[in-house]
Formats: C-alpha cells, structure tokens, sequence
C-alpha cells in the first residue's frame, strides 16, 4: 500500500479494504442537512464564526474568527501563538486538503535540550515554563495560507468580534475560572499571575470581567498587516525575548519567525463502516486513529453495545495495540521513515487485532509493519490541551480544526495579550532509548513534533461530506475520538449521548477513565478480563461532532467542556 492513502485512489481500496460485507449506504442528506453552522468549544467563539458566515464568509473566513477568539476566551487551549491542523472538505470538488500549521523547533534546537547536567530528561514541570518550551507558532500563518486559498472575505474584517470582546472585557466562564485557579506549573508562571490577577492581587474567578487592551491592539495590527504582525516587527521581537528569558532559555530568533511556512498537505483516509475516515498525515497521529478504527471493525463491538463490559475490553485492548504503534513510529516524515501505508494494511491490521485475546495482559510491543530499521522507544509526554471546531459554510465547505497551545496557558509566557505555546515539549525529552537507538520523534532543527491532533472528516461512499469530528486531550484525543465514533456509528447513539458516554484510554500499563459514568458491572466486568480502571484520564476531552444522518444534522459538543452548536440560518 502506497505511503499516503490519497483520495484518488482511496474509493477503489474501500471494498477491498472490507473484512466482511457493506451494509446499506445511510439516506441521501436532503436540504435539510445542508444548512451551515459553526461547532466549538466556546459560545463567543462559535458565535464569532456563525457572525461570519451571516455575512456570507467561508468555512475558512469564520475558522479564522473562532480562532482569534479562542485566543481570548479559552486561552487555557488555543491561541495565537500556538499551531493547528486544519482538513478542509471543498463541496464542489469534494477534494480534502490537510493544512499543517504545526510549530517547528527552532533552528538552534539540540537533541538534548530536554536534558540535565547528568543526561537525564529534566522534569515536565521544570520544562514546560521555560523558554525551550516554545516552538515557532504556525496557526496564524496556516490560517492566512488557507484563507489566501479559499477566503471569500478580507482578512481585515474577521476580526471585528475578537477584537470588541476583547477591549470590552469579557465573563470568564465556569472552565476557564477553574484554569486559573489550578495547581499546574504554568498557574504559577509571572505572566499568568499577572493577566488573571484583581486590582486586589487575588485572582479572577467565574463571573469576573477580564479585559485584555493589548490583545485588541495586537488583533487591530494583525487586520492590517497580516501574519507579519505576528511574524515581524514589534510582537515578533517580544516573542525572541520571552523565549529567551530565563530560566534554561530558549533560541528562538526573528529569522526562525520569518522563515515558518505551513505545509499544505494529502490526508490519510481508511474505511470504517459505510463510511472513508479522512486525517491529517503525519507529523499528526491520524494514522493512528484509523488502524484503531480499523481494528474494532473487526470486532463484534458493534453488535455488543455500550452496556457490556466485553465491548470497552475490545475497546482498551484495541487502543493499547494502536498506540504501541504509534508511539513508536509517528513522528515528522521530514525527519523519519513513517510506514503509514503498512501501519493501516488490513492484512497487518488483522494480523495485529489477534494479540487481542480474552484477557488483559502485558502491554503490547509495536509491530513491524514493514522491514526498515526500528526506532527506538519513545517516552514523549504530552498534556490535555488543545480544543476543536467544525464549519461548514453556505456553500457546503467545511473545516474541521484542532488548534493548541498544549498545555493550560502553553508556556504560561505571555506576548502582546496571548500566550506561547510549549509545544517543544510534545518531543520526546530523550534523543535516544535505553539500547542507544534514535527515537522517532527526538528534538531537531526545523522538526515539527509529533501531535495527536487529528481533526477527521467522513465521506460517504461516493465522496459526498457525511461528518467531522475531533478533540482535544492530548495523547487521549485518538481514544476521545474512537469512542464517540463507535457510541455513535456503532451503536446508533445520537451525537449528544455519543460524546457523553464514558471516556476509557488505555495505553501501554495503564487503564484509565471515567471511573465513575461506568457501572459497577461494567467495572466488575473489565475486572474479570484483566482491567482494573483507574481514574486520570477521561475527564479532558473536548470532542466536538457531527454526522448527517437521515437527511438530519447529528451535530454535538462535548459536555465536560462549554461547546455549542450554532446553526447559520
């Protein structure tokens, strides 16, 4: 199987790539599923988005809108300063293009930049506030890439509602008041204690008025003049100086800020049921999210239903085979060999579903889904960040975008109103493993970190726009993902009970979820198989979701989060 599953060639694998027999192709949408509308993680952003598409803008024109006002109100995920993947659906062509606005590293970046005097990889907490922590943003850059493309309005009018929320001030909502009084590293970054703070030094809570003057103005720069406003000039400057303050600074320069360019790129697409799950390639861990898909289609989970303990076994055991191999060969394809096409070859996909048996058991080595020199293990660390929206504008266009800055607050380094990413530590702090091989995705110059963002569009047989979905979490996002695909394809949830069934992430050694929305019979029961669920990852997610079914949208936002539908009548 070719390298990148294109979309000129993925319809004629979709038969084929079948280990048992299509069922019927879902009703053909009707008008009534053609309507646009703007799906996020926070009601001034999507509002911000619908706003756009009421003056007639693109799904690319109102991405750019939500994303500048995700910078605002949800500071804690995305921003400004951080990067993104978008896959954007174009109606009349029905062509997919994977926009890769990844960070990179800059062009003084080490191996062992993430390592103490002794070698030793230094601690998450330490790394992720220093000035190594951040990697050239490219959201800003990737949208202006996708709207030079497919914008239908000037990029100076969409930034109108950022940009009145943020000199007016806004109500910090019920999350983001939990954000700020957290307990993490970045909570106790200067920058972060200084823009949350009161008159009085205590800290804004839920309910407070959060104005952010130098935000407005830089949103007011960035209309004017474009990504230079970001990547040039004044706020490109305070970008180098933040990174290279103390403590263990960083070496971004101006020239690393003037050089980033996106990459627009070929999805990845596999079948899952009636439908093509369409990805982002890597440096994104879509790859991963298909061979999951591709081995539960293989499974009778389908048939079981969310109330037997033996479908979230199928589910865990599934997951922690996907992430063996993806933890271990995902990285950028810039810098190492990714055998994407064998990872989802349905022979080695089947050959990989049977090391799942009837109990839990040790975790699951990677595979070797092709003869090429193994890289070593990794151990990258990756926090629950990040958020995810889905557009589709009058035109039937769509973008489905995951956008982060990784951590709460990125590095909790603030410039001109929002804050940096530390997505450098989404690298595995060490170069090598313990037999000295190079892992895959070790620090380089000019690298882009492996990512689990994997904003997805499905396509019906016949190329038609049948749904998006994707999620924030971290290295959770494949599993946030694959669960509410099985809740609502396989077991015909509608979209809203789909994203609020339990969460279960298992991943190597560790099962982890929702202790408490599973039963006790379901629990007893993925006892009896070898897995004793654990609380510490599930609470995160931030999927949001739609499907077209029988001619209806089927549209939904994560209900651990503050995500809305907003329908553009």
């Amino acid at each position: 199987m070719r390298l990148f599953v294109k979309l000129s060639s993925a319809f004629a694998i979709f038969v084929a790539a079948s280990c048992s027999p299509l069922p019927a192709e879902p009703a053909r949408p009707t008008a009534g599923s053609s309507e646009p509308f703007v799906i996020a993680a926070n009601p001034l952003a999507a509002e911000a988005g619908a706003e756009v598409l009421r003056r007639g803008g693109s799904a690319v024109d109102a991405a750019i809108a939500v994303q500048a006002m995700l910078s605002l109100v949800e500071p804690q995920s995305s921003g400004m300063g951080g990067g993104a993947f978008m896959n954007y659906f174009e109606s009349s062509t029905g062509r997919l293009t994977i926009y890769d606005g990844r960070e990179v590293a800059p062009a003084q970046a080490t191996p062992g930049m993430f390592l103490d005097a002794a070698g030793k990889p230094l601690p998450f907490d330490t790394a992720v506030v220093s000035g190594r922590a951040t990697g050239v943003p490219g959201a800003v850059k990737m949208l202006a890439f996708a709207h030079g493309e497919h914008g239908k309005l000037p990029w100076r009018t969409l930034f109108g509602s950022a940009e009145r929320t943020a000199d007016e001030g806004f109500v910090v909502s019920p999350r983001l008041g939990r954000m700020i009084h957290a307990s993490n590293a970045e909570n106790r970054a200067p920058d972060v204690i200084a823009y949350f703070s009161k008159p009085d030094g205590t800290l804004l809570s839920a309910g407070d008025r959060l104005v952010n003057k130098p935000y407005a103005d830089f949103l007011r720069r960035l209309a004017d003049q474009g990504p230079a406003a970001l990547y040039d000039g004044s706020t490109a400057a305070k970008i180098v100086s933040r990174t290279r303050a103390g403590p263990l600074r960083g070496s971004m320069t101006l020239a690393d800020l003037v050089a980033y360019k996106p990459v627009k790129r070929e999805p990845v697409c596999g079948k899952y049921r009636l439908y093509l799950l369409c990805v982002p390639p890597p440096p994104s861990s879509g790859v991963g999210l298909i061979q999951l898909m591709m081995l539960l289609e293989q499974t009778d989970i389908g048939s079981r239903g969310p109330t037997d303990p033996q479908a979230w076994f199928l589910f865990a055991e599934a997951s922690r085979v996907m992430y063996a191999d993806r933890d271990k060969y995902v990285g950028d394809p810039a810098f190492a060999r990714v055998p994407v096409g064998s990872m989802i070859d349905p022979f080695y996909v089947a050959a990989r579903r049977r090391l799942i048996g009837s109990t839990a058991g040790p975790p699951p080595e990677a595979g070797r889904p092709e003869p090429v020199r193994q890289p070593g293990a990794d151990n990258t660390l990756e926090p629950t960040g990040t958020s995810h929206f889905i557009i589709r504008d009058a035109r039937g266009n769509v973008v489905s975008m995951t956008t982060t800055v990784e951590s709460i607050f990125g590095s909790g380094r603030m410039v001109d109103g929002f804050f940096l990413n530390n997505e450098m530590t989404d690298f595995s702090f060490s170069p090598t493993d313990a037999q000295g091989r190079p892992v895959a995705n070790a620090v380089a110059a000019g690298k882009r970190p492996r990512s689990s963002m994997v904003p997805s569009i499905l396509l019906t047989r016949d190329g038609r726009f049948a749904g998006a979905i994707g999620s924030a979490g971290g290295n959770a996002i494949l599993a946030y993902v694959a669960k509410s695909l099985v809740a609502a394809v396989d077991w015909n949830m509608s979209m809203p009970d789909a994203l609020a069934a339990p969460n279960l992430v298992a991943r190597g050694p560790n099962f982890n979820g929702e202790v408490m929305k599973f039963s006790p019979a379901i629990l007893e029961g993925l006892r009896q198989r070898g897995i004793d669920l654990k609380p510490g990852q599930g609470e995160d997610s931030g999927v949001t979701a739609v499907l077209i079914r029988n001619g209806k949208i089927d549209g939904a936002a994560d209900p651990r989060r503050e995500g809305v539908v907003v329908m553009v009548h």
